[in-house]
């Protein structure tokens, strides 16, 4: 059979298509590949190169679309258009500004002020201060949204300033539940300011402000795709900042900074090198240390450590972990070591991780609004083969 010949023996098609000869004889069968005898063995056939050609190329880019599309969603390329904020050349920018330089001075009221594109918000509720009538601050968050989920108005089909207004009473009331009950004196004041009043530690302040703002946003993280895609449905703001709360909960995302905290117990225990190889031997990633968007190391949790001095235990499980993984730490482990350094309570990381995120996916959740769009992916189906036409 010469290349010139416009008919393909059934290997060769075979071969081009990349799919089972059943495949092959449907494509006949419905008319979209022509076929005929074989003159020099009739009971073979011979199948039209064009025809095989043209499905090759349709089955080739349904396999390269999926394949992108499948790698996108674990840490490949954005999956979402967005201008709130991203990582390049190793630097986390908001709106095209530095992030680590923003943090120097600027509040987390600043930055909701540049994510939202408006003034700087207070971000209050329009209400008395939540109770949390003795629930972990979590908890209490938790609960808040969800009371608020359940009757505040969907935000599809409303202006972007009055989508903003609610946004500063909704973080405002998570805000409320996360921090609770704070002196008179430090009510109206901004948040990292309310955090230290609350936690009775005033001289941490300064560095809460610089953490709650280098935690604003990170691009499409878990739960900032999560409140996004609770947006897209039309769904109200407290709906998804709940979801988005949620997600950040799990263990490999605003949770992680518990598993520092078990790794600098064990080392005060035993030692930092048998706490980490102890770690690792059960076949557990050693937490905080490396992230894939900063090989070169997180400049958040840069900034935000050199203005601490670290105590012992964090000190040596900095230096084995780096030794042992060969990557440096990143802002889970500046989150743990800045709450021992001041002595705040156990959940500190998460709440500033939350406080400060709920900025960042109210600046999702409004820009998705704006599109109108449904986020609804598509399955690549991988269970018991089903029946087709």
């Amino acid at each position: 059979m010469t290349r010139s010949s416009p008919w393909l023996p059934a290997a060769e098609a075979l071969a081009l298509m990349q799919v089972r000869p059943q495949t092959l004889y449907a494509g006949v069968s419905r008319g979209r590949i022509r076929a005929k005898p074989d003159a020099a063995d009739p009971r073979r056939s011979l199948y039209h190169r064009d025809d095989v050609q043209r499905l090759a190329a349709r089955a080739q880019g349904r396999r390269s679309s999926e394949a992108v599309a499948s790698e996108a969603i674990q840490w490949g390329e954005p999956v979402l258009p967005s201008a709130v904020s991203t990582v390049a050349g190793g630097r986390l920018w908001y709106r095209g500004q530095d992030a680590c330089a923003l943090s120097i001075g600027a509040t987390l009221e600043d930055v909701a002020g540049l994510l939202w594109e408006c003034a700087p918000p207070r971000l209050s509720s329009s209400g008395e201060a939540t109770e949390r009538d003795g629930l972990p601050a979590l908890q209490a968050g938790l609960r808040a949204l969800a009371l608020r989920a359940a009757i505040d108005p969907p935000s599809r089909g409303r202006s972007p300033q009055a989508l903003r207004a609610e946004a500063a009473e909704v973080v405002g009331t998570l805000a409320d539940a996360l921090i609770g009950k704070v002196p008179a004196s430090a009510a109206a004041q901004p948040l990292h300011a309310r955090l230290a009043a609350a936690w009775r530690r005033p001289r941490a302040a300064p560095q809460l402000r610089r953490a709650l703002v280098l935690l604003a946003d990170h691009e499409l993280n878990a739960s900032t795709f999560a409140a996004r895609v609770t947006a897209s449905t039309g769904a109200s703001l407290a709906a998804c900042l709940l979801t988005g709360l949620a997600t950040l909960t799990g263990p490999l995302h605003g949770g992680a900074a518990r598993a520092v905290q078990a790794l600098v117990r064990q080392t005060e225990q035993s030692s930092a090198d048998a706490a980490a190889r102890e770690w690792l031997a059960h076949d557990r990633p050693l937490a905080a240390f490396g992230h894939p968007l900063y090989p070169a190391g997180d400049v958040r949790c840069a900034a935000l450590l050199e203005e601490l001095e670290l105590p012992p235990a964090f000190a040596a499980l900095r230096e084995a972990g780096e030794r042992l993984v060969g990557e440096p730490v990143n802002i889970d482990f500046a989150l743990a070591a800045l709450a021992a350094v001041h002595k705040l309570p156990a959940d500190a990381p998460l709440v500033l991780f939350a406080l400060a995120r709920s900025v960042g996916w109210t600046a999702h959740v409004l820009e998705q609004a704006a599109t109108g769009h449904l986020i609804r992916p598509r399955a690549r189906y991988t269970g018991p083969a089903v029946a087709q036409d």
